[in-house]
């Protein structure tokens, strides 16, 4: 279930392993250079198996996602229909599946490159084109932020085409229209039990 948005965290999170930009601070892709910069110096410990590792890693998760954002989008119509309560839940088994999957896929870095191709900046939102580079094709992948206060945030990435935000949003809302939002949480958090286990 959800193999498309699965490919999608999969990609995003390689390819911020394997960014080398330099770019003036402040700048979006500075603070994507930022979040590798971190994320590296982390692996280098060889240590990813530990629970310090583990909490550091998903530290800067926390701090380069926009989760609320994220989740106001996946939800959409149906964001307005849940309680305060619901909405915060949801935010946070969101964050945790996101975590899960950084962390489940930052070990297939082999040979790949990300060649950054355009920043297009609008007020406090911006576009960042690039391309992750492999042995045998070139894959588009586009990064969708949101400037919060001096810094920006990852809110969408979009890859081949296919948004992470739209994949979730129709995966979910097939969910709450079958089992209503707490039918959706309660499978959020089966999946983070099935993780847990593994």
């Amino acid at each position: 279930m959800f193999r498309t948005a699965r490919t999608c965290f999969s990609i995003l999170f390689l390819s911020l392993l394997l960014i080398n930009p330099c770019w003036a601070a402040a700048t979006p892709m500075a603070t994507l250079q930022e979040t590798v910069t971190e994320v590296m110096e982390i692996l280098k410990t060889g240590k990813l198996e530990t629970a310090t590792t583990r909490t550091e890693l998903a530290g800067i998760i926390r701090d380069s996602f926009d989760f609320k954002s994220m989740a106001q989008r996946i939800l959409a119509r149906n964001w307005k229909k849940t309680s305060p309560q619901e909405r915060d839940k949801f935010i946070g088994l969101l964050a945790e599946l996101l975590e899960n999957s950084y962390i489940g896929n930052i070990e297939a870095y082999t040979d790949e490159k990300v060649e950054f191709v355009k920043e297009r900046i609008k007020k406090k939102n911006a576009a960042i084109d690039t391309l992750i580079v492999t042995k045998t094709k070139e894959i588009p992948v586009s990064y969708r932020m949101i400037q919060r206060g001096e810094t920006w945030k990852v809110y969408d990435v979009i890859v081949e085409s296919v948004s992470f935000v739209n994949s979730y949003r129709d995966s979910y809302g097939q969910i709450i229209k079958k089992s209503g939002m707490s039918g959706l949480l309660a499978k959020m958090e089966e999946k983070l039990a099935l993780a847990e286990e593994k």
